[in-house]
């Protein structure tokens, strides 16, 4: 680890786009190293002793709430879990009163939002770093685990190509994407042309892409994205809050699934990826979710790994 982590102290992680590829390479080496010390018996490690983190949950969770209050735990810090309705914000104060007086109270923020914008408000009237535990735009703490586990599973990150299939417009399309083109990653995207990616993401992606050496292709057609491909990653087809249009989206991704056909045409050696949960029969078909590229369960587990690395480089 080449860089130090008083740079990334009293940082805000809204997405990832923000972020150096120092900076994203710095956290998933050492989330990687965190879990190899974990695994030799190292489970508290105390660097946030005495340490208090707001965690605010508008939208349900599994592994991000479990895994969070978990990674502060084990970082001697105490997590405070808190749904947006048992705030004041659930009854109308203003986002921006309620991120000034959390900071008189805690020493960092970490919030699941339904609209990256009320992410935005948070960060920008808070003194304490907020970290974005999904939004909308995007999921980076969920990206470094992710790529924690394709380090694991392929020992590199150059010269190699991941291919997502489905929402193009997906969060996780947007973190992947970025974080792809910072680490040298190509990127391949196969997605219905109605379903684009965020546009500043894409930008943001192509900009990084030009000095790292990486290619981000977007095609419509699935087979060609995964032709040869690494790692194939997929997510949900409907995502929370999206209800309303969720039937047209089923029908409109039907031939995005993930199958052992379409595996069968990435390399002899890919991995499947996903960030859970998944609905089997939908995007990914039980085979392939429990078949031998299934990488998913580390990918799970590296949650825990990658929040200690942020939580304990960002807080100060």
């Amino acid at each position: 680890m080449t860089m130090s982590i008083k740079e990334l102290k009293g940082k805000d992680m809204l997405c990832l786009k923000e972020f150096t590829p120092e900076q994203v390479k710095y956290l998933i080496e050492l989330g990687l190293d965190l879990k190899r010390r974990y695994h030799a018996g190292e489970r508290i490690l105390n660097t946030l002793n005495g340490k208090s983190i707001a965690m605010i949950f508008e939208k349900p969770s599994t592994r991000t709430r479990v895994s969070l209050e978990v990674a502060a735990y084990q970082l001697g810090a105490q997590p405070i879990t808190l749904g947006w309705n048992e705030l004041q914000l659930g009854r109308g104060e203003p986002i921006k009163d309620t991120a000034r007086v959390l900071s008189r109270f805690v020493n960092g923020i970490t919030a699941r939002v339904k609209n990256h914008n009320d992410l935005i408000e948070l960060a920008n009237y808070a003194d304490i770093p907020v970290i974005n535990a999904l939004s909308d735009l995007s999921h980076p703490m969920q990206v470094i685990a992710d790529y924690m586990t394709v380090y694991e599973k392929k020992g590199k990150f150059k010269g190699l190509k991941l291919a997502f299939i489905g929402d193009g417009s997906d969060n996780m399309v947007h973190s992947l994407m970025i974080a792809a083109s910072q680490l040298g990653i190509d990127f391949y995207l196969g997605s219905p042309k109605d379903l684009k990616p965020n546009n500043e993401i894409f930008k943001a992606a192509k900009s990084f892409a030009e000095i790292s050496g990486s290619n981000i292709v977007i095609t419509e057609d699935p087979l060609e994205a995964v032709d040869k491909a690494d790692v194939v990653y997929t997510d949900v087809f409907v995502s929370m809050g999206q209800e309303d249009i969720a039937e047209a989206k089923k029908k409109l991704l039907k031939p995005y699934q993930v199958n052992v056909k379409l595996m069968e045409r990435a390399n002899n050696n890919a991995i499947f990826l996903h960030c859970l949960p998944a609905h089997r029969g939908e995007e990914v078909t039980d085979d392939v979710i429990e078949g031998p590229w299934s990488a998913v369960w580390d990918e799970a587990e590296n949650r825990l790994h990658s929040e200690k690395a942020i939580l304990t480089s960002l807080i100060p």
